[in-house]
């Protein structure tokens, strides 16, 4: 069993950017707090989402973690707590794998889609330059996507992922597309 000192070791090596020890602190309390995330959410596939992004954040502000206020443990709780509220109280997007039809009826705009600019490009560029600062993750999603015509659930099961976490790289991946090259364009 971990103990809460063990657990404030690792904090304390993680605020100097050890990532082995964030890495055993994620072993240590990442069942515990997708336990908390499945309580509120129900899913395991979005409990995974809400665990993955509370680590992120955990990592970004383990500096501020204030052991005078809450011991490590609730204080990573709440953060997971708090994301799996707003995944609750979210907008719905999640539909069945059957109506596909319609996600791609909600996500269709006037703009034209990636392939669609880098055809209208000359060279594809300013394209090249904005996926190059997607993450792995979402470049490959993209491409397999648009290039490669995958369905989401074809991507979760190619890329061995929860159908929730690709749908989540695929959109937050085309919003940053989508500013860079606005933003391409408007310079």
């Amino acid at each position: 069993m971990i103990t809460p000192d063990r657990i404030d070791e690792l904090m304390a090596r993680s605020v100097l950017r050890d990532q082995r020890a964030f890495a055993e602190l994620y072993r240590v309390t990442s069942s515990r707090l997708l336990g908390v995330a499945m309580r509120i959410v129900r899913r395991r596939d979005w409990a995974e989402d809400i665990l993955q992004e509370s680590f992120v954040s955990i990592w970004h502000h383990v500096g501020d973690f204030d052991r005078s206020r809450a011991s490590p443990m609730t204080w990573m709780t709440t953060i997971v707590r708090n994301r799996a509220l707003d995944w609750v109280r979210r907008p719905k997007m999640e539909v069945p794998d059957d109506d596909l039809d319609g996600i791609v009826e909600r996500w269709e705009d006037d703009r034209p889609g990636p392939q669609q600019l880098l055809e209208t490009r000359g060279s594809g560029a300013a394209l090249q330059d904005c996926l190059g600062q997607l993450s792995g993750q979402q470049r490959q999603t993209i491409a397999l996507a648009y290039l490669h015509g995958l369905t989401h659930s074809e991507l979760a099961e190619h890329m061995k992922q929860p159908l929730g976490t690709v749908k989540t790289w695929v959109r937050r991946g085309l919003e940053k597309l989508r500013g860079c090259m606005d933003a391409a364009e408007a310079a």
